[in-house]
């Protein structure tokens, strides 16, 4: 039993952690291409991978993205 409840507690606790360092981020450009470029180059610069959580062309590109380490 306690050996489980021990398991519990670790799983909690690296998910509290993980998302910790999650952060969101938009980018926008005249293309879907350079408004990723940004975000990629953000994720760069933070030593981070992102995630591309929504995208929008209208006039211009605007996506959003989460950066996680």
């Amino acid at each position: 039993m306690k050996t489980i409840k021990t398991f519990v507690a670790v799983i909690a606790l690296s998910f509290v952690s993980f998302t910790t360092f999650a952060q969101s981020i938009t980018a926008s450009a005249s293309t879907l291409d350079g408004a990723e470029a940004k975000i990629a180059a953000q994720a760069k610069q933070e030593g981070a991978v992102y995630k591309i959580t929504s995208a929008r062309f209208d006039n211009g590109a605007m996506i959003s993205a989460e950066l996680s380490k």
